[in-house]
């Protein structure tokens, strides 16, 4: 596997997925090494292997450092990125997954720089798709960006361990937070519409930030509590009452599916990866952001339609257990048919 982003040295999703799906695959059997920029991750059950870089520009040049390393004794390379120099046959299979749309990105992004970023990383997918034998997208509306690839796998959460437990439910309304104070994710526009239009009317509400950037007081009733272990976040998920993330772009949206997996409500702003995981909010509650506040505040008072929508979570999270979306890599890797679905889609399951 290639990915330049790992939990060892990052917070991006893409190397959270990664790491799950390479210990998955390991698990059954299979023997994987992942090529990164990041350290090893601690208790990784895969081999790494380190591609040392110093300076700007690191993730354009993690992409050159790539087309001097040998893949032939592979059976299959799985690229999360950077693969698009790798035009050449280098491994038997060549599988890519792109895991949003940098192009959609850069129309959120603030900063020219970050954005003309973002843009030249969306030409790179769009010519990775074109290198790979396989290419697929996590979420339908990825698609627009990459209308000829027709497969979709979502990204996948480990239903043995992100599980509801009611017994760890904490005794006053708690709402969690997974992401970044600030940019995209929008944990200070969060902070602030739970201070005003939460608190007020529910006084012993608090919001559980799990976040590396916020200030030490974000607000009465607002505990930061940092990088969590893989156990700590389960255990958040299961104290919590209700989730939210307001992202304003998510190409899936990893926190929604391990959330709904814990049972949990889903609060989120109608980003494209929210739209897809909640099932265009038949699994949750879509807002935009000036009513994100109104609408924890609703939920929180209202039990009966916690209840409801953590019943539903837990049906749609089906859709992306870690061992479905595993077992649609190793029909690629095999290189099995790609499956029709109505309306002309060629996808994977989900």
């Amino acid at each position: 596997m290639i990915s330049y982003y790992l939990p060892s040295a990052s917070k991006i999703g893409v190397g959270y997925q990664v790491h799950e799906l390479a210990n998955a695959l390991v698990r059954r059997g299979h023997h994987v090494d992942v090529f990164s920029e990041c350290p090893p991750v601690e208790g990784a059950l895969y081999g790494h292997r380190h591609i040392a870089l110093t300076g700007r520009f690191r993730t354009f040049r993690f992409a050159t450092a790539l087309r001097r390393v040998d893949f032939s004794s592979y059976d299959a390379l799985h690229a999360h990125g950077d693969d698009y120099w790798l035009w050449r046959r280098r491994a038997p299979r060549h599988i890519r997954t792109i895991h949003g749309s940098c192009f959609e990105e850069a129309l959120h992004i603030r900063g020219i720089r970050e954005r003309l970023r973002m843009v030249a990383l969306g030409f790179s997918e769009i010519l990775a798709s074109l290198v790979a034998d396989e290419t697929a997208v996590v979420s339908p509306r990825t698609r627009v960006w990459t209308p000829w690839v027709r497969r979709i796998i979502p990204n996948g959460v480990d239903t043995e361990r992100f599980v509801p437990d009611a017994a760890r439910r904490a005794a006053r309304p708690t709402v969690l937070f997974v992401g970044t104070w600030s940019n995209r994710k929008r944990g200070k526009d969060l902070a602030e519409a739970f201070v005003r239009d939460v608190l007020p009317a529910v006084p012993d509400a608090r919001l559980e930030m799990v976040c590396r950037d916020a200030p030490p007081d974000p607000g009465p009733g607002i505990d930061v509590l940092g990088a969590l272990s893989d156990d700590e976040l389960v255990a958040a998920f299961q104290r919590a009452w209700v989730f939210c993330l307001p992202s304003d772009y998510e190409g899936f949206g990893i926190p929604y599916a391990e959330a709904m997996a814990t049972g949990l409500p889903v609060v989120a702003t109608p980003n494209i990866g929210a739209r897809y995981v909640t099932d265009e909010g038949r699994a949750g509650v879509l807002s935009p952001l000036d009513g994100i506040g109104a609408a924890l505040r609703r939920l929180l008072q209202d039990e009966e339609r916690r209840a409801a929508l953590g019943a539903a979570s837990l049906a749609r999270v089906e859709e992306f257990r870690l061992s479905r979306v595993v077992d649609e890599y190793e029909a690629l890797y095999r290189g099995a048919p790609t499956v029709a679905h109505p309306g002309g889609v060629h996808e994977g399951r989900g």
